[in-house]
């Protein structure tokens, strides 16, 4: 720092030294030309003045009287001397001092003479500098003499060197004084903070602290400060993992982690590149006042997936929402992801809003999505939105086969009910490249997936794929059921794969989970979480046994049902009035499709009715929280529930379910959970209800409340493990091991084994 301080000090030094010479050194010029004007005007005055006195003396030829007026006006100021010639320029007087020097004719005086008007030169007296000035005296007709003023101009220099001897002492003042304030500075804005800095990164290095309290704050800091961040995020991450995978080797667990998907699947891809496609995006881009802030959506796809294209280099491609995605894209529309540390391309699709209202809200949304949820809502299926959900279709297709142009047996992941057509499109033209395509919502029985008039393109898309994932077992089936009878196809139970024309697609159940992160050694964390009077108190609410639940507003999640088993408990156990308070974190979706805006109407009726029946001073049975939440704010809720109350009518999983799980490393509180999601598959400890049964709903509730804590520690940690287990980690392993073990068309016969569990018949021919 020292040395950073000197280099600073004489920088400065240099900067103020070159600044002042380019001031001073104009200020000499002009100084030095008005000086010059000054006196060239006062010797034309002075010579003119004298004009008047001599000329005549001149005409009559007397030299005494004429040298007598020389020698009495050369005690005026500044004068050096005076000398006087005839018309011929002979000199007729001259004083003491210039009498040497002007004794004989010279130049100026000769210009004067023949030019007949004045002239002026700048001379040497005796080493003396000195200005000359001569006038001509005018005759009748002709110049009958001379007269020429001699000026010491000496004092110029002397002013000029006065300048520069000034800026001299200038230079050293202000180089000292600033030097000075320069260090104090340097110690109290840069060397206090980097030291603080400095110690904070020692600490992290040496793993006693964690907390970015001690980082510089000013905003000259903030990109280094940023950074710092960063890198301590990285290194805090690694040193997690690397701890991780020591005390999993210790216990010889199996556990995946990140770290371990990410070697698994770089030894799986054998160089190959990885593209995943899907409708949301891991990363929107939206207007944050004059700034852009980045949000990442709360997603256990992005959670699983993200490892993986980190690995391999690999491309997302998926829809452009947020409203300034196109300002951080390339003229390619790709931007590097993650921002803090890029690590694989993340590729925009633009929709224009008719594109987005047919395939996205339209044939998706009040389409499919009702049709495969069996929801008692009727699916709508109209000609426009079933043109638009191919187009775009083709659109994601045309992109991805834009990105694959040089990968040699690229790997595609098309995630869920956007992209039933895509496989196909693919497979077409790229024959070589391995399609999976994982369907996250549940398959309905043939005969209600029968309703849909595109039944047929829909399975044919689907089966471009080489490898199609649903969560449960009973999903595949009712998927193999739908294509034997609609398609002219050869159904393998036996193998569980579908052959139509020459290509083969292997049926799969791989249960996606969430990741079950190990709990957190700040016990100033753990407080903040745990704090239930605080987060009652954010809520204006009393109540000593607190339950949650955490939903998108959606008609297949039966938050109406769960308000009815509520009103329905506190009207059979009067005892929990007062003390029981439900809380509901809503997450508006789809609204201005009339089945979602009715149903936020809805849920906001039923809460408010409930309410009134039974509130009482700061007491309410029921607190809908609508609007969006953070992962971090909903995993508050989380850690000081009694009860998590999942009630879907029907779900492919509910990811809602193992979040709760997953964030209960004190393994309290407890799940009631529907037996109609995939999750009641794994969690079998969770109390499992039937939401459309109000009473049974509401026991389990009662249940959930009255557990002995020995029981309810007993079963939370059976979940934990399975949650642990088969985290999504673990999903996305065997997806990508079973995809890769597939054999494409063009690929030696050599490079492909059988999938474990799975025949060689899955292979495609």
């Amino acid at each position: 720092m020292r040395i950073v301080s000197l280099r600073l000090i004489l920088s400065l030094l240099m900067g103020i030294a070159v600044v002042s010479l380019v001031f001073s050194y104009n200020q000499v010029v002009h100084q030095r030309h008005t000086l010059q004007l000054n006196l060239e005007e006062r010797a034309r005055l002075e010579a003119e003045s004298l004009e008047g006195k001599i000329a005549p003396v001149v005409q009559r030829g007397r030299a005494q009287e004429l040298q007598r007026i020389a020698e009495r006006f050369r005690a005026h100021e500044r004068i050096a001397g005076l000398a006087i010639y005839d018309a011929a320029g002979k000199p007729l007087a001259a004083t003491a001092g210039v009498a040497e020097h002007l004794g004989r004719p010279s130049l100026t005086v000769l210009q004067a003479l023949s030019g007949k008007h004045a002239a002026a030169a700048y001379s040497t007296v005796d080493g003396v500098p000195v200005h000359i000035y001569a006038l001509p005296f005018e005759g009748r007709e002709d110049a009958v003499g001379a007269l020429a003023v001699v000026h010491d101009v000496s004092y110029i220099a002397a002013s000029e060197a006065r300048v520069w001897r000034d800026t001299l002492l200038r230079v050293l003042i202000l180089g000292g004084v600033i030097s000075l304030i320069t260090i104090l500075i340097v110690r109290w804005s840069l060397e206090g903070p980097i030291a603080r800095a400095a110690y904070w990164i020692r600490g992290l290095r040496t793993g006693r602290v964690s907390s970015r309290r001690d980082l510089p704050t000013w905003d000259v800091f903030q990109p280094l400060a940023a950074e710092l961040a960063n890198l301590a995020q990285s290194f805090e991450a690694a040193r997690s993992a690397a701890e991780t995978e020591a005390r999993l080797r210790e216990m010889a667990d199996s556990s995946w982690t990140a770290e371990r998907l990410a070697v698994h699947v770089q030894s799986k891809l054998q160089g190959s590149r990885l593209f995943v496609v899907s409708n949301r995006e891991p990363y929107i881009d939206t207007r944050h006042g004059k700034g852009i802030r980045t949000v990442v959506p709360p997603s256990g796809l992005v959670t699983a997936l993200e490892p993986i294209l980190c690995a391999c280099n690999g491309t997302w491609v998926a829809h452009g929402s947020g409203d300034a995605d196109r300002e951080t894209v390339d003229s390619r529309d790709h931007v590097q992801v993650p921002y803090e540390n890029p690590r694989y391309t993340l590729r925009r699709l633009w929709l224009s809003k008719q594109e987005e209202e047919g395939y996205y809200f339209g044939f998706a949304n009040e389409g499919l999505w009702p049709l495969c949820h069996i929801a008692h809502t009727r699916p709508l299926f109209r000609a426009s939105d079933w043109e638009a959900y191919r187009a775009v279709n083709q659109k994601f297709a045309d992109a991805l086969l834009e990105e694959m142009e040089g990968t040699e047996q690229p790997i595609l992941l098309a995630q869920d009910y956007h992209f039933a057509l895509l496989p196909r499109m693919i497979k077409t033209r790229r024959p070589d490249a391995r399609i999976a395509i994982f369907w996250h919502i549940p398959w309905p029985n043939a005969e209600a997936f029968g309703i849909c008039p595109w039944q047929r393109e829909l399975l044919d898309g689907l089966l471009g794929a080489d490898l199609i994932g649903f969560h449960i077992q009973s999903h595949c089936n009712n998927f193999m059921e739908s294509v034997d009878r609609s398609l002219e196809s050869r159904v393998d139970w036996e193998h569980f794969s579908i052959k139509r024309g020459h290509h083969r697609t292997a049926i799969r159940p791989f249960p996606i989970s969430v990741d079950l992160p190990e709990p957190s050694e700040d016990p100033a964390d753990e407080s903040i979480y745990l704090d239930r009077a605080n987060l009652l108190r954010e809520l204006g609410v009393e109540a000593l046994l607190v339950g949650v639940g955490v939903d998108r507003v959606d008609y297949t999640k039966g938050i109406p049902e769960r308000f009815h088993a509520i009103e329905r408990l506190l009207e059979r156990y009067p005892v929990y009035r007062g003390q029981f308070t439900f809380v509901q974190i809503g997450a508006p979706s789809r609204t201005h499709i009339k089945r979602y805006h009715d149903l936020l109407a809805e849920v906001e009726a039923e809460a408010e009715r409930i309410n009134w029946r039974f509130q009482s001073g700061n007491w309410k049975p029921i607190v809908f929280r609508k609007g969006q939440h953070s992962h971090r704010e909903i995993q508050r809720f989380y850690r000081i529930a009694d009860l998590c109350l999942v009630t879907s009518l029907h779900d492919g999983m509910n990811l809602v379910a193992k979040e709760f799980v997953a964030a209960r490393p004190d393994e309290g509180g407890m799940l009631v959970l529907s037996r109609f999601t995939g999750a009641a598959r794994e969690l079998r400890d969770a109390i499992l209800v039937n939401p459309y049964d109000v009473e049974q709903t509401a026991e389990g509730i009662r249940l959930a409340l009255e557990m002995e804590p020995e029981a309810r520690q007993a079963r939370m940690r059976r979940m934990r493990q399975t949650v642990r287990d088969h985290n999504v980690y673990r999903w996305a392993g065997n997806l990508i091991a079973q995809l890769c073990e597939i054999r494409v068309k063009g690929e030696p016969a050599s490079t492909g084994t059988a999938a474990p569990g799975a025949a060689a018949g899955v292979s495609a021919a």
